[in-house]
Formats: structure tokens, C-alpha cells, sequence
């Protein structure tokens, strides 16, 4: 027979999963990026900086995407398929109910994100292309890719 402390003790050592961590740390990284750098005045760096987090997020939906159904979405299922369930092949058999993304992030440009997969650079690419929205460029202007990052 336990006694009421070992039950109190044992309910209480239940802690935060992964992913819970996962998504406090993104959003805090997401805040960080945004903030900081606009009360130190580099909002153009500030933009690079949440592009990189947002990329950093989206990989870690695309990974629980390929976790639970085996391959990443194709270039034609795009990043809509962490939000909708894809209805071109290959299904998914196990996608998750309520999807891995409320919805698919546009970059701070107000440009959607790049996806390729498989990529050139691994499974997949994602990226943006910055300031100019042109593929390469310098400075503000370069890209932001999820294999440079």
C-alpha cells in the first residue's frame, strides 16, 4: 500500500516532452530575432535572423513529417503538407491530425519559402532568397539556405 507522499512524489515527477521544449525554444528564438535587433536598429539583420529561425523550425516539421510517414513531401506537395494533408502521391500513411505547422511561414520579405526535395544539398533545400527576392546576392541581399545555416 503506497502512502499519500509516494503518490503526490510520483505524480510529480512528470516533466515536458521534446517537442514542447522544441517549440518553447523556437518561439523564443523567433522573439529574440524579431526584438533585439530592432532596438539595437539592424532590422534588415534582424529579418536575416528570423529567416535562419523560421528555416530551423520548418526543418524540425519537415523531420516529424518524415518520422511519421517515412519520406519528406516532394517538391510538388511543397510545404502545404505540413498543413494540409497531401492528396498527390506519395500519400502519407500516418500524417499527423492537425498537421506539423498551423500554417506555412512567408519569409520576412513577404516571400514564400523555397522548398525542393529531394534537394541539391541533401533531402531537401529550403531557403529564401533575401532582400532582393533574386536567387545569389551579397549582404542584405543574399540568400538565406537551410544547408549554409
Amino acid at each position: 500500500m503506497q502512502s499519500g507522499f509516494s503518490k503526490i512524489r510520483m505524480n510529480s515527477s512528470r516533466g515536458f516532452t521534446l517537442i514542447e521544449v522544441m517549440v518553447v525554444v523556437v518561439i523564443l528564438g523567433i522573439l529574440a530575432a524579431i526584438i533585439v535587433p530592432r532596438i539595437m536598429g539592424r532590422p534588415e539583420e534582424a529579418k536575416r535572423t528570423k529567416a535562419a529561425v523560421d528555416i530551423k523550425g520548418i526543418e524540425q516539421a519537415l523531420n516529424l513529417y518524415k518520422l511519421d510517414n517515412g519520406t519528406y513531401p516532394n517538391t510538388e506537395q511543397g510545404l502545404e503538407a505540413l498543413v494540409k494533408k497531401p492528396e498527390t502521391a506519395p500519400l502519407p500513411n500516418k500524417w499527423k491530425e492537425g498537421g506539423y505547422l498551423s500554417k506555412v511561414p512567408v519569409d520576412p520579405w513577404g516571400r514564400p519559402y523555397q522548398y525542393l526535395s529531394p534537394g541539391d544539398h541533401g533531402d531537401f533545400d529550403l531557403y529564401s532568397h533575401g532582400a532582393d527576392g533574386e536567387p545569389g546576392g551579397e549582404g542584405k541581399n543574399a540568400d538565406v539556405e537551410s544547408w549554409n545555416l
